[in-house]
């Protein structure tokens, strides 16, 4: 019997990624990302639902999303399910899936500027050089 084990989905982080390392000093980072359904029911209402995804990184991959992601932004994810089980601490049996990342494409641009400051200079750069390039585009075709 066939076995395939390929998860792909896309979505916004929902917390900062969590960076740590095992004893081996591979890097590993936790993550949670929220994917959003969107559909109109029979009855004409728009309706949303939103699926909560724990995920797990190691190595390189992992120090790559620690360092240029953070909450709300966007990201692809292709990867596998695993199933983790352990005893909490009140002697409970506990379960859940989790998604292991082996791949990964960041989406969207970089975040912008966070205080105006930097906005205000970013646009008066963005319009010296459209004001640079108006002038030297004087090529008749």
């Amino acid at each position: 019997m066939a076995n395939f084990n390929k998860v792909l989905l896309i979505g916004n982080l929902t917390r900062d990624p969590q960076l740590s390392y095992l004893p081996s000093q591979t890097a590993v980072v936790d993550f949670g990302l929220a994917v959003n359904r969107r559909w109109t029911g029979k009855d004409g209402q728009d309706k949303n639902e939103v699926c909560f995804v724990d995920c797990r990184a190691f190595g390189r991959t992992a120090e790559n999303i620690n360092k240029y992601l953070s909450k709300g932004r966007p990201l692809f994810v292709e990867g596998r399910l695993t199933f983790d089980s352990w005893t909490a601490q009140d002697g409970t049996k506990r379960s859940r899936h989790r998604v292991t990342v082996e791949n990964f494409q960041f989406l969207g641009g970089p975040p912008g500027p966070s205080d105006d400051s930097q906005t205000e200079q970013s646009q008066a750069e963005a319009g010296a050089q459209v004001e640079q390039q108006e002038s030297t585009d004087d090529i008749p075709f």
